[in-house]
Formats: C-alpha cells, structure tokens, sequence
C-alpha cells in the first residue's frame, strides 16, 4: 500500500512540477498513473469547450452578438488553459519521458502520447498553427507507429491503442475517413469488435476520444 502511493506520489509530481522528473524511468503502473491524471486534467478542459462553443454558435445563431462576444472570451480562456496543459505534458515528454523509456513498450506508450496531446491542439488552433500542430501529430504517431510494427506483437494493447488513435486523427483532423475506417479495421482484426461496429459508430468513437 505504501509503496503504491510513492509511486501515486511521484507520477502526480510531474503534473504540477514537471522539472522534478530526473532521469529515471517511471514504472508501467506510475507512467500508466501519469497518463490518467492527465487525461483527467486536459479531458475536462475538452470538454468545456465543446460545450462553451456550441453555445456560442448558438448565441450567434440568434443575433445574440453581444452574449457570444462574452462565450468567446471565456472560450478563449478555456483555449489558454488547454495550450498550457498541452505544452506542459509535451516539454515533460521531450525532456524527460521519452529520452529514459528503456524498452520499445514505454517508447511507443509516450510517444503514442506525444502525437494525442499533438493531436488536441488542431480541435481550437487554426491556421498554421493548426497545420505545425497537425504534422506534429502525423510525425508522433508515424514514428510510434514505426516501433509499434518492429517489437510490439499485433495483439498488444499499446499497438492496438496507437492504431486507434492513428485512426482518430485521420478521421477529426484530416478529414479521411477512409483511411480511418482502414487503420480502425487493424485493431478490429486482433480485437473482438467486427470492422462494421468501429466504422459505423465512428464519429461516436472520435467525441468519446
């Protein structure tokens, strides 16, 4: 019990201060903690700016100008917020996560990680910001992708999982659902979900990601 929450402890000093990590490699169990506490942060963020933004479509829908120019500046907080996270889970990959993993497992899982937090910044970036973000998404997952094909079996969940997400980023980001569709059929095939039920409850798949 206790040396679980050392290692509690320790994955949740690299969300509030990311500088502390050193170079030691973090086990499966803290880098699996590192993972969820983060999705827990930045998912939250997410989805208040679906909903922030949807209303303000709403609101100037209805010639409500004056009560979307309020939702916009608060969406644009939000936006700030969710650049931070990013930003931070990134340079904390970069400069410490990546650089210690030992093993091809913990290679793909942070930089897998790499191209999802990549792969936020296009849902409220435009521009060539959204552009700079979305090939550093392409590159993350290509090269997660290039690891995952030499030393991870098909059957591994961290290959299936990067393989989902590869699909995800295709069918948001750059609009190909076909290639999606192609990619998703991967995990379906060494998964128990026929092809039919991933593509056909795909757009479902992408909000839940």
């Amino acid at each position: 019990m206790c040396n679980r929450s050392i290692k509690k402890s320790r994955a949740y000093s690299l969300i509030s201060s990311p500088k502390s990590g050193g170079g030691e490699e973090l086990s499966v169990e803290e880098r699996n903690l590192l993972s969820v506490a983060y999705k827990n942060v930045i998912g939250a963020r997410r989805a208040s700016w679906r909903i922030i933004s949807s209303i303000e479509q709403k609101e100037e829908g209805r010639g409500n100008e004056a009560h979307a120019a309020s939702i916009r500046a608060y969406r644009s907080k939000i936006e700030t917020e969710l650049a931070r996270i990013c930003d931070g889970i990134l340079a904390l990959l970069d400069s410490h996560l990546v650089p210690s993993a030992g093993g091809a497992e913990s290679k793909v899982f942070y930089i897998k990680m790499k191209g999802d937090y990549h792969m936020y910044l296009p849902e409220f970036k435009s521009g060539a910001e959204r552009k700079d973000a979305a090939e550093s998404t392409m590159n993350a997952y290509k090269a997660a992708q290039d690891i995952a094909l030499a030393d991870l079996a098909p059957t591994h969940p961290i290959r299936l999982g990067l393989a989902l997400n590869f699909s995800v980023f295709y069918y948001k980001i750059l609009n190909s659902p076909d290639r999606a569709c192609n990619l998703a059929k991967q995990v379906c095939f060494f998964s128990f979900y026929p092809p039919f039920v991933i593509c056909f409850h795909f757009e479902t798949l992408c909000d839940l990601f």
